[in-house]
Order: C-alpha cells, then structure tokens, then sequence
C-alpha cells in the first residue's frame, strides 16, 4: 500500500527518554480518528537511528538524561527528509525558532496537550501548517508590523519553488529531498497566516513574496 494511500493509517514514531510519555501518545493515538498507530518507541535517538523504522511522522523529545537540546538529532532526521514534531517541555523562543530553522515541521509544549498533537500529526502528514500556542508566540515576537521573518533556507526555497514547476525539481536543485522543499513551503505559510497574511495557495505566497521583496516578477 502506498504512502500516499489516503485510507492508510498515518504511522508515527516516538522518540523520548520518559516511559510516561510513550503511554501517554500511545493511548492517544489510539483513539484517534482517522486512524494514527504508533509503529515504533524509542528513549533514545541512537536506537530509533539504528531500528531506521518507516514513520510518515518522528515525534521527537528534545532532551535526554537532563543535557542541552539534542539539536543535532533534529537536523539529521530533517535531512533526512523526516516529517519531525518537536515534543518538548522547552519554552523558549530562540530554541522553538532554532528548531524550525532546522526543518521541525512544528513545534509542540507537552502541556499543549492531545488535540495539539494530533492535530499537528495530521497536518505533518497532509502538509499542512500546525502551530500550537507557544510556537504561535514565538513565531510573532520574531516579526513585527506585519513582516515575516523567514529564514535563509525558507526564501531559497521560495524563490526555487517560484521558478520551477514541482517540489521535486527545486529539490534536485538545492540538493534537498522534497519532503524538506515541502517543510520549508510549509513553515512559510504558517508563519504569513500568523501575521494575518495568509498564503494558501502557490499564487498567495508567490504574491506574498514580491510583496516582501523576495523577489521580483521579472526573475520569475
């Protein structure tokens, strides 16, 4: 069955070092409807990267055994061109705008709660922008008047997506999979709806791009 079967159940994998918290998105996900199965859990990042399960979303804790943000983690499953959800009891906005920088499809505190993750489960899965409430504030103490503060990486993206025809050629020309091409579109598009200038579409964000300077009509 294809991954992109939309009658499959949306397969995740969770990665933490807290029993408690397995349990708890386990027994979420169970009753979640439409369908959400758990296919694998793991305490540390070394034992998910050696099971090298097939997830369409990672469910990734942040810290482990009491040390700084596992960062480097992050970056290698978003290279990797993994659907990753921060899950974590960090709150501060250098490390929320850190880890979407990185290519985290959202960022989610564990006192959001269940509906905030599986709802953001679904939109990783559907490509669809999710921001939880403390993302939500980070993202706009990082923008003011209205302007969005996209990063190096996201406009790059933009600008590639701008001129050519798929995701799958502007991943061949940034050297990037498409899944991360998708991410970067994403994150864009969550962090214009956020400033009250939504892009749902590719003709939105392309006029929201000439808008911000981006770029111009005459590179299209």
């Amino acid at each position: 069955m294809s991954l992109d079967d939309p009658s499959r159940a949306t397969e995740v994998a969770v990665i933490d070092d807290h029993d408690v918290v397995h349990a708890g998105i386990e027994a979420w996900c169970a009753e979640a409807d439409p369908e959400i199965r758990v296919v694998g859990s793991y305490l540390r990042p070394v034992d998910y990267l050696a099971a090298a399960p097939v997830a369409d979303v990672v469910i990734l804790g942040l810290q482990y055994g009491g040390t700084k943000p596992d960062f480097d983690t992050l970056r290698r499953l978003c290279a990797g061109g993994q659907r990753v959800i921060v899950y974590s009891h960090l709150t501060a906005d250098e490390v929320i705008l850190s880890c979407l920088d990185m290519g985290a499809v959202t960022y989610l505190v564990k006192s959001e709660g269940k509906r905030h993750l599986i709802d953001a489960v679904y939109a990783a899965q559907n490509e669809t922008p999710h921001v939880g409430p403390r993302m939500g504030r980070a993202l706009l103490n990082d923008s003011t008047l209205g302007r969005v503060k996209l990063s190096d990486r996201e406009r790059e993206v933009l600008v590639a997506w701008f001129q050519t025809e798929s995701k799958e050629l502007v991943g061949k020309r940034l050297y990037i999979a498409p899944t991360t091409v998708r991410t970067h579109l994403q994150r864009a598009r969550a962090k214009y709806a956020l400033v009250g200038r939504a892009a749902p579409t590719k003709s939105a964000l392309l006029a929201r791009a000439i808008e911000d300077g981006i770029l111009s009509p005459n590179e299209l």
